[in-house]
């Protein structure tokens, strides 16, 4: 078995965390590579001038799991750099809500059970992600989350006009529209008032922020849908597109942002045996 360990210079302060996970999987005979995130790759950072850093992208063509530090926030980033190579994540929790990670920091001993085979794969759904600008694309992205379509700063609302395929299901006045998988259900579709689901469900979910209408409400849509979002006219207003709480992209009215399920998926390693809703309240404050 190969890991590739991917550390956040940002949260794990001299890697750390890294050194003492790589040393846990050595020791249960477990090869690993400690790469830096394509995101960090040339940055400038300082770093141990022990660690021998390898490629990411040359390591993860023959690796088998890839365990990365961080929150949620990284668990994203390494979403993408994973699923070019069809390679599984664990993330360890280095920050403050970690919703997807696995493992806290003072559960690493808990990975010397990948040599043994003692864990199961998740798979999550994924969503394409455009914006078409007088019928051409002129953006894409790839989102495990949710796509956020929010105004500006100065902007009192948005005027979004909401279709189902061909089918219109809302015309609103709102701060914005959410666009989530149930991955993303959890995060900020859930702050604006939408529904948790699931994480391995797949559904779309379409989550109104702030809206200006009293029958405004949240909807969850079949996987195979095409969520199409129309930006009204937009005199001295501004909207904007974040794709997993990644660079905004700068909206002009009559832009349409298109959402469908991807063929590509996220595969989550799974070790502790907690479930999905001992997660949610323990994380959430749950009951």
């Amino acid at each position: 078995m190969k890991v590739v360990l991917s550390p956040n210079p940002y949260r794990d302060k001299g890697l750390k965390a890294a050194q003492s996970a790589e040393k846990i999987l050595r020791a249960a005979g477990v090869e690993t590579a400690v790469c830096l995130p394509f995101s960090v790759e040339g940055g400038g950072i300082e770093l141990p001038k022990h660690i021998q850093f390898k490629e990411t992208a040359e390591e993860l063509k023959n690796a088998d799991i890839l365990v990365c530090f961080g929150g949620d926030g990284t668990i994203l980033h390494a979403a993408k750099d994973a699923n070019q190579f069809g390679v599984p994540i664990l993330g360890v929790n280095l920050g403050s809500v970690g919703f997807m990670a696995e493992l806290e920091l003072g559960e690493l001993s808990m990975l010397s059970r990948l040599a043994s085979g003692k864990y199961s794969v998740e798979h999550r759904m994924m969503l394409d992600v455009q914006v078409r600008r007088e019928g051409r694309v002129i953006y894409s992205d790839l989102a495990l989350n949710d796509a956020a379509l929010t105004k500006g700063a100065v902007a009192r609302v948005v005027e979004l006009e909401v279709m189902r395929d061909k089918t219109l299901i809302s015309r609103m006045s709102a701060d914005g529209v959410v666009v989530s998988t149930p991955t993303g259900s959890t995060a900020y579709s859930m702050s604006a008032g939408g529904p948790i689901v699931e994480p391995t469900a797949e559904n779309i979910i379409v989550t109104p922020i702030c809206p200006h209408a009293l029958a405004a409400r949240a909807f969850v849509l079949d996987r195979d849908r095409t969520v199409s979002i129309r930006v009204g006219r937009m005199p001295r207003k501004t909207a904007f597109l974040s794709v997993d709480g990644g660079r905004a992209f700068k909206l002009n009215g009559g832009d349409v942002v298109e959402t469908r399920r991807s063929k590509s998926r996220t595969s989550l390693v799974r070790i502790t045996g907690r479930s999905f809703y001992e997660i949610l309240n323990h994380k959430l404050g749950g009951a």
